[in-house]
């Protein structure tokens, strides 16, 4: 080999050097948080998986020794009109409590209260922070304090000279949309008063002086700003609310009549109520699916050159 290419040669060990070492670099710090994510993501999905081609029980013979039965439960749940009622329900709860209720109402409190007196803000941010921070168990029984028959809507209702209405059995998944939204709400108004702060005022001005209307200055000189900004909330927002659990068990339990058995509430049944583990951690990988392809739309529009802004 002559000078050249042992040269060659030492070059690219050197390069090789190199890499190995920027690679151990970052895996260093990342291994904790990785390992976590292996531990507690990865980990119980992959368990669903095979959980979901054994007929696992919490009761009887399948409890201690669970049998292979292939695609038996996925044959069974997409044959069962149970499934794709709580889906529908799961997709309805979601765009109505996530995508319209908790983004729209965040972003309608953010702008209002923009410029505005700093007592003002502080004040509404506070009012609305508080469901936020509250524990959900804690929120679900506010709300149903505030719904059930005996509670304090009617109440108010009763005192006005108005009927009292029974809202968790008349319109069950109106009572858990809006209970979802109070709760929620407070996220989504954050992120958008930060993103609203990063907007150049210079813009928002020249447009004013064009005679752009609020309207028109939000439309087309702020929400192509922000644009990011929305579909990270968007997305952030609507995966939370698919796996909600707590706070529609709590007011509803799901009832009635099924009408508000999102598929985290048919997973739980099929589990622990009726002792089917194999067929509950089924419905959960289609629950995964849904979160999944809502996740990949979002991420689809994040990574558009189109819906590119300045936002965060």
């Amino acid at each position: 080999m002559g000078a050249a290419g042992r040269a060659h040669r030492a070059a690219d060990e050197h390069q090789g050097g190199l890499m190995a070492v920027r690679a151990r670099q970052w895996l260093v710090p990342m291994a904790p948080a990785l390992l976590l994510l292996g531990l507690f993501v990865a980990g119980p999905v992959l368990w669903s998986f095979y959980v979901s081609f054994t007929n696992a029980a919490l009761t009887g013979a399948a409890a201690t020794d669970p049998e292979f039965v292939g695609l038996e439960n996925f044959r069974r749940l997409f044959s069962d009109p149970a499934l794709w009622h709580s889906a529908w329900l799961t997709v309805v709860f979601t765009v109505g409590s996530a995508v319209i209720g908790q983004n729209c109402l965040g972003m309608l409190i953010a702008v209002l209260t923009q410029h505005r007196n700093r007592w003002l803000r502080a004040g509404v941010g506070t009012v609305v922070v508080s469901a936020w921070v509250l524990p959900e168990l804690v929120a679900a029984f506010a709300v149903y304090a505030f719904l059930n028959s005996e509670g304090t809507l009617n109440n108010l209702l009763v005192a006005v000279g108005l009927e009292p209405r029974d809202w968790l059995y008349s319109v069950p998944m109106l009572a858990v949309i809006l209970g979802n939204v109070w709760r929620g709400t407070a996220f989504s108004m954050l992120v958008y008063q930060a993103s609203l702060s990063e907007v150049p005022s210079d813009l928002v001005e020249a447009a004013e002086m064009d005679g752009a209307g609020p309207f028109r200055r939000f439309w087309h000189v702020t929400l192509p700003i922000i644009r990011r900004s929305v579909l990270t909330n968007l997305m952030l927002i609507t995966l939370q609310t698919i796996g909600l659990f707590t706070l529609i068990y709590v007011l509803t339990a799901g009832g009635p009549n099924a009408a508000t058995q999102t598929l985290p509430l048919l997973m739980y049944d099929s589990a622990f109520e009726f002792h089917e583990i194999g067929y509950g951690a089924t419905i959960s990988l289609v629950l995964l699916l849904i979160g999944g392809l809502f996740a990949a739309v979002y991420a689809k529009s994040l990574g558009d050159p189109d819906s590119r802004g300045d936002g965060a």
